[in-house]
């Protein structure tokens, strides 16, 4: 079961929260906000301190990511006061409407989250125009983003496979 479990679940999960949590983020933080970088290290700091704090209390896996980040940004938030007024809504729903939390989700209405998705991964494909100057890595993009449709593990090796083969000129493009 625990290896199943880790196979299935855990494994995959490596090169999405790298991927998606740690470098995307930092990309897309040191691009919108240039004065205030961050670094892969410190993002992998945070995210493994909110684990840690986050199971003691029964809590799911947490990440900074990317796709929060470009919808935050694309819907007005600038500051770290953004995420203040939104975690105290959501402490404020857990401790008082909990039992009524579940209505609450059901009267938000799909259509709206699907809006907000898609103006997230809008804001996020503004960034891949930086993949590189080289031919070659607008290849390893597509490749890696063809993978990733089917099995984001699989895209994670393609993608540095791929990136490492045409480095290396075992293949010209």
């Amino acid at each position: 079961m625990i290896a199943g479990g880790t196979l299935l679940l855990a494994l995959p999960q490596i090169p999405l929260t790298l991927g998606n949590a740690i470098i995307a983020t930092r990309l897309e933080n040191n691009e919108i906000f240039p004065e205030r970088k961050v670094s892969e290290r410190k993002l992998s700091i945070t995210t493994g301190i909110m684990n840690l704090f986050s199971s003691l209390f029964g809590g799911v896996p947490l990440c900074h990511g990317a796709g929060g980040m470009a919808g935050h940004i694309r819907f007005g938030a600038r500051t770290g006061g953004a995420l203040i007024i939104l975690g105290s809504l959501i402490l404020i729903i857990a401790l008082f409407f909990s039992d009524s939390a579940s209505l609450i989700f059901q009267i938000f209405p799909e259509a709206i989250l699907g809006v907000i998705l898609l103006f997230a991964g809008a804001e996020l494909t503004l960034t891949a125009k930086d993949i590189g100057p080289a031919k070659s890595d607008f290849y390893v993009m597509l490749i890696t983003v063809g993978f990733a449709l089917w099995n984001m593990l699989a895209a994670f090796l393609a993608g540095i496979l791929l990136y490492q083969i045409l480095k290396r000129g075992w293949i010209k493009i």
